[in-house]
């Protein structure tokens, strides 16, 4: 195994000519330094990845390295931010290079696509954990936020709900699926899409947005909650895919119901818009060559229903992801 000292790591694989002029300084000392586009405002996250909570030991580095990036690329899109930058602080358990080289192939690749430079970071010797600060650019008062929603309201998800989770469950065996849906479903999980052009095409149209991270009807709460109104959701109008919205019609519902409700790494939008804005809808969901479904409203009672395929109320809903959570 060929292994490296800490700094031939970052300059081997990290280390790269900022593509932005707006990039006065990039890798390579104390701190990055960088000069604000005029007349927009900074929206910056932070995610981190620990090995054994958010993913498993054994995944690809390269599918890794884009995760890493893209689930803080989707909280920028949930702000109807343009990402710029990002800084990449890991504990990695050796210094493997093909390992790096894999992860880092990964996680600059959908950085290119994105035209993010990463302007600095950290790396030091410890259980695999990877953390990244993203930095994003929004005109001013132009961000989407969760405290927009309001009665009336039209509630959409984009692409479809529930893979990522059925992935999970199917790698824990408490699922068989087809090698095919398994394949698609683990895609999903390990290499999901931020929805970053839906994002900035969504300011102006939408209300209130979150990404789908820890699950539909604990990220829609967020925004209830945020916006002080409650959310009815149609079970039936929840895209999913065949493998599982075929689930939700024999002996494995509890779990299909689990996927679609609560499941987490999605990584869509969820996001509420008035009546008026469907056909601007419609049309961004045509430009974009990406599903957007309506699936419910935004109410005026302070609480978040699901209603089944016969419009009656769930008895009981799943429980959404928690960090902190025993399982």
């Amino acid at each position: 195994m060929d292994t490296l000292g800490e700094f031939d790591l970052i300059a081997r694989f990290f280390t790269r000519a900022p593509r932005a002029a707006d990039v006065v300084l990039g890798i390579g000392d104390d701190a990055a330094l960088i000069a604000p586009t005029a007349g927009c405002e900074l929206v910056l996250t932070t995610d981190m990845l620990v090995s054994g909570r958010h993913f498993h030991a054994d995944v690809e580095p390269g599918r890794l390295g884009h995760k890493t990036l893209a689930v803080n690329l989707s909280d920028l899109a949930a702000m109807g931010a343009r990402p710029r930058y990002a800084l990449l602080a890991c504990a990695f358990p050796a210094s493997d290079a093909d390992w790096l080289a894999a992860f880092a192939n990964g996680f600059l690749a959908l950085a290119e696509r994105h035209a993010v430079d990463l302007v600095g970071g950290d790396t030091t010797r410890g259980p695999l954990n990877l953390c990244v600060t993203a930095i994003g650019e929004v005109p001013a008062g132009q961000a989407l936020r969760r405290d927009g929603a309001r009665p009336g309201d039209d509630v959409y998800v984009s692409g479809t709900l529930g893979d990522a989770a059925l992935a999970l469950a199917a790698i824990g065996g408490a699922v068989a699926l087809s090698d095919d849906a398994l394949a698609a479903c683990r895609r999903r999980l390990e290499l999901p899409e931020p929805r970053v052009a839906l994002g900035l095409a969504l300011r102006g149209l939408a209300t209130a947005a979150i990404d789908v991270s820890d699950g539909l009807t604990g990220d829609l709460g967020h925004i209830a909650e945020r916006s002080g109104v409650g959310a009815r959701i149609d079970l039936a109008r929840l895209p999913a895919a065949p493998w599982l919205a075929a689930m939700l019609g024999d002996g494995r519902r509890a779990l299909a119901l689990s996927c679609l409700l609560a499941g987490g790494d999605d990584y869509e939008l969820c996001f509420t818009a008035g009546n008026a804005m469907r056909e601007r809808i419609v049309a961004v969901a045509r430009e974009l060559g990406l599903p957007l479904t309506r699936v419910g409203k935004i109410t005026a009672a302070r609480e978040l229903v699901v209603r089944d395929e016969s419009g009656a109320p769930l008895a009981a809903l799943p429980r959404a992801f928690d960090h902190f959570a025993g399982t």
